[in-house]
């Protein structure tokens, strides 16, 4: 055997055996260097929530900002960027959000319509253990195309209620509006929804009682502007407990902004404001009890 032969074999035999002793075989090893394991996704998550439905992996569509470790699991901030303009020839409907590996994979659906002007969003989720994130985007031609990070995180699902809970459910429902950076009605307008919400999971123990406490989570949001559908979303218990919301709507005139909120335990929140053209103010909140809003 020549030489510069032996020294390739040799140097093949070193690297087979420094994979073994870290138990891994080169395939695995590979594999854990992808970034974003895709295994949950192919073999369920896919088909489970659009079938045979080809979906793009690009960012040029729509483009997910999210961090690589987040310091607290229940609280993972994430903004997603569409990369056109909201117009009637040309726009996002839907924007899915999915965590691979949490209970609830679908954190949420979001639905945007032309008047969103942008169908930019800000939202913090929870994460249960380290996951690919993912935004997959209808256009209204009825093409998909998704974007992907991998966060890693842990515990998100099942982190103790951040608040004192007794406080939190004498807030439940209570919905601010704010809005920012207003120069022109015929721009989008940056709007924050903020709804008081303990977005129990159902994986959350008591901490006297060390019993389970039953789920009970924002299921619907419904945003209109003078009647007419600007942002709605259906969500699930991987969004954190207070849910807050940064969307977009072009406003085009003065007029009344109103949020329904519905829950899992079927209670419906309401509040209505007026918008003046440079800021909005509370006009009038109700709350209407259709299920049962104790624990």
């Amino acid at each position: 055997m020549h030489l510069s032969t032996r020294l390739r074999y040799l140097t093949i035999v070193k690297a087979f055996l420094f994979v073994s002793l870290l138990g891994m075989t080169p395939l695995n090893a590979a594999e854990q260097m992808s970034p974003v394991p895709d295994s949950v996704w192919q073999n369920s998550l896919k088909a489970q929530f659009f079938g045979d439905h080809p979906i793009v992996q690009s960012d040029e569509v729509v483009e997910l900002e999210a961090p690589v470790r987040a310091e607290d699991g229940a609280v993972v901030p994430i903004r997603i960027h569409a990369k056109f303009p909201q117009t009637a020839d040309r726009y996002i409907k839907t924007i899915s959000l999915i965590i691979d590996k949490n209970p609830a994979p679908l954190a949420g659906k979001f639905q945007f319509t032309p008047q969103s002007g942008r169908a930019d969003l800000a939202l913090r989720i929870r994460v249960n253990e380290y996951s690919p994130v993912r935004v997959i985007a209808e256009t209204n031609d009825g093409k998909l195309f998704m974007d992907t990070h991998f966060v890693k995180a842990s515990g998100g699902c099942s982190a103790p209620v951040g608040t004192d809970l007794d406080a939190a459910m004498k807030r439940l429902g209570k919905i601010r509006f704010k809005t920012k950076n207003i120069t022109s009605l015929d721009e989008p307008v940056a709007t924050q929804l903020a709804v008081s919400h303990p977005n129990i999971t159902g994986m959350q123990k008591d901490q006297v009682s060390l019993l389970y406490i039953p789920p009970h989570f924002v299921t619907q949001v419904d945003v209109k502007f003078e009647g007419e559908p600007i942002f709605s979303a259906e969500t699930t218990i991987s969004v954190s407990e207070n849910p807050n919301f940064r969307f977009y709507f072009v406003p085009q005139k003065e007029g009344t902004l109103t949020a329904e909120i519905t829950d899992s335990k079927g209670m419906k929140f309401t509040q209505t404001y007026a918008f003046d053209g440079n800021e909005i103010k509370s006009a009038k909140q109700e709350k209407r009890a259709v299920g049962q809003p104790s624990l």
